[in-house]
């Protein structure tokens, strides 16, 4: 394993995030446990999975592809509107943790992405509990 390649090249590129997306909200979609969550999204998830596709390719160390299309992300104020508390935090967690095990990462990729993943999440928490 090349020590200098990004969480990006390690997830395979495009393909291997736009996989890692696929799934997220495939999962999202199906389980009952990520239900508070995926009321929060468009009957149609084709734009959710996009942005977040976009968003992370430039946010794992690929090429800025959100902000190519939309400028700088804001996303906190991108997610204001959204009551997102501890409950959605860890819903969407649980379900991106999902799709990750699913995708069998290496398990240092999945515990530093979980982290990163983690402190985003709670970062855009904008109700309690």
């Amino acid at each position: 394993m090349n020590p200098d390649a990004t969480p990006f090249d390690r997830l395979g590129g495009e393909p291997g995030v736009r996989t890692l997306v696929d799934r997220f909200y495939d999962l999202m979609d199906l389980e009952p446990a990520y239900a508070g969550i995926r009321a929060l999204h468009p009957t149609d998830l084709q734009g959710s999975r996009d942005k977040l596709f976009w968003f992370l390719c430039g946010w794992l160390g690929g090429p800025d592809l959100y902000i190519q299309r939309f400028g700088h992300p804001r996303l906190r104020a991108r997610h204001l509107p959204y009551a997102i508390g501890l409950s959605e935090r860890d819903q969407w967690m649980a379900c991106m943790m999902q799709a990750m095990q699913e995708q069998q990462l290496d398990e240092s990729l999945a515990q530093r992405l979980a982290e990163s993943f983690f402190g985003t999440a709670d970062w855009m928490r904008n109700k309690g509990g």
